[in-house]
């Protein structure tokens, strides 16, 4: 089942901002799960063939490790505070 939202979709929201990044990474590692899977699984038939599939698999984990740690560790997802600061001229 999809997941809904109880309001508006809006970039600015933090938690839809949130929502938006973790339903990205979950396509990414979907992805990422599928191709890799398939790939090994053909190269078992096959041992001399797909010489390249590590050299495919190894970059593509190691940017799915940062992008993990971009989403888990890294991202703010807290609203931005309006200026008050601003002084009219």
């Amino acid at each position: 089942m999809p997941p809904k939202w109880p309001r508006e979709p809006d970039r600015a929201d933090p938690a839809y901002r949130q929502l938006e990044d973790r339903i990205n990474f979950a396509v990414h590692v979907a992805a990422f799960a599928a191709f890799n899977s398939g790939l090994w699984f053909f190269h078992g038939f096959m041992p001399g063939t797909l010489l390249w599939l590590p050299k495919l698999t190894l970059p593509w984990l190691g940017i799915l490790a940062c992008h993990a740690v971009w989403l888990f560790a890294i991202a703010n997802y807290t609203a931005p505070k309006p200026d008050s600061d601003q002084s009219s001229s």
